[in-house]
């Protein structure tokens, strides 16, 4: 590279005041300066042509070593699993009957929702029930105490009738 670098360090152009490109500080007529455009831009191009050579050479290495890696992956996913296999043989039952049982979880919570609400609508039947029975009674209490002192007033009717009667018949002769 530090050889590449003379030549192109001794094609170094600069302008004069008058405008007129020189190289090594002389000044340049039109074929030279023709040339030495065309041997610049040639060498650029091998450089460039060098550059993206190296590029390609370098992408190539890179795909094969990510093809490399890529394989060391998988060989190690599949010793991975091969361990998880010998660390447990019955992983895949287990697996399966943790499945069923996040499913069985699954259908109890609504069910368990369901009898709470049901016991709640229960709780509250039953409360009704009790107060309506409790209201029956106090009914069928005040009810007897009615006919209670309907009797008490009836029969005091019928004694003072009695009376009456009696009264009424000792004044009768008979």
């Amino acid at each position: 590279m530090a050889s590449d670098r003379q030549p192109q360090a001794q094609m170094i152009t600069r302008t004069n005041n008058t405008g007129l490109i020189s190289y090594h500080g002389s000044p340049m007529l039109g074929d030279d300066e023709d040339e030495l455009s065309k041997s610049a831009l040639l060498a650029f191009k091998v450089k460039e042509e060098a550059f993206k050579k190296k590029q390609m050479e370098v992408r190539e290495k890179v795909h094969a070593h990510l093809g490399r890696v890529e394989e060391e992956t998988k060989k190690l996913a599949e010793i991975r699993g091969e361990l998880e296999a010998l660390e447990d043989p019955r992983r895949k039952e287990v697996t399966t009957v943790r499945k069923r049982i996040d499913l069985v979880i699954k259908e109890l919570k609504p069910l368990g929702q369901s009898c709470h609400k049901k016991e709640r609508e229960y709780r509250e039947a039953l409360e009704a029930f009790n107060e309506k029975n409790k209201e029956k009674a106090q009914l069928v209490a005040r009810l007897m105490e009615l006919i209670a002192e309907s009797e008490r007033v009836r029969m005091k009717k019928l004694e003072e009738l009695n009376n009456t009667i009696e009264s009424l018949s000792q004044l009768v002769p008979r």
